[in-house]
């Protein structure tokens, strides 16, 4: 599995300041979504207020989001967060890594293997990843590149370790990040402070 970076996410940390302001009156239902959003992250999320610019993509948005995969048991949750993490650094968002990033302790997530997704160590000197965790952070590099590169043997070792159901569930949630890393960017949405872990500030070689 090869993954190089030659970006760094953080390439502005002290940027704080979005291209455009929030709108000072939002629908009584955005709003209502927004203190839902409020309430389950526990932030005041940016992305979500310069959305109700344009009530249909803030619906839209946010029900792509309810929809997204969360994971039924311990390992599904952490194969779904290492491949968030995972399109998050390949598209370089600051806030998809640092939103993605708070879940590293929770879902067992060690730096050795934070350094093979970000370009740092070769994934063969890193043995606690699954087989099933090695061809779904593939999925999610070839997938968030433009254009994707997917080999025929590649496809065949993918359908042989994961069901129908969950190539779509890996393939929507690769997809979905980087719907949010591109709104993101194009919007110049910085971090939200959703995690401290100081590994993903580094420069990328």
């Amino acid at each position: 599995m090869k993954n190089t970076h030659r970006n760094n996410p953080y390439r502005d940390p002290k940027r704080s300041e979005t291209y455009i302001r929030p709108p000072k009156k939002i629908p009584l239902l955005l709003r209502l979504g927004l203190a839902i959003a409020k309430k389950e992250t526990g932030k005041d999320l940016l992305p979500a207020r310069l959305l109700t610019w344009y009530p249909r993509a803030a619906i839209g948005s946010g029900v792509l989001e309810m929809m997204t995969a969360k994971g039924h048991n311990d390992a599904e949750q952490r194969l779904l967060n290492l491949v968030r993490l995972q399109a998050s650094l390949i598209c370089a968002c600051s806030f998809c890594i640092d939103m993605n990033a708070a879940g590293i302790v929770r879902n067992g997530i060690s730096d050795a293997e934070l350094e093979v997704l970000q370009g740092h160590r070769t994934v063969q000197s890193v043995p606690t990843f699954s087989l099933r965790e090695l061809l779904a952070l593939e999925y999610a590099i070839s997938l968030s590149r433009t254009p994707p590169e997917l080999s025929v043997q590649f496809i065949k070792n993918l359908t042989a370790a994961f069901s129908e159901k969950e190539i779509v569930m890996l393939a929507s949630t690769i997809a979905s990040v980087n719907y949010w890393a591109r709104l993101n960017q194009g919007l110049g949405i910085p971090p939200a402070g959703f995690s401290e872990h100081c590994l993903l500030y580094h420069q990328y070689e």
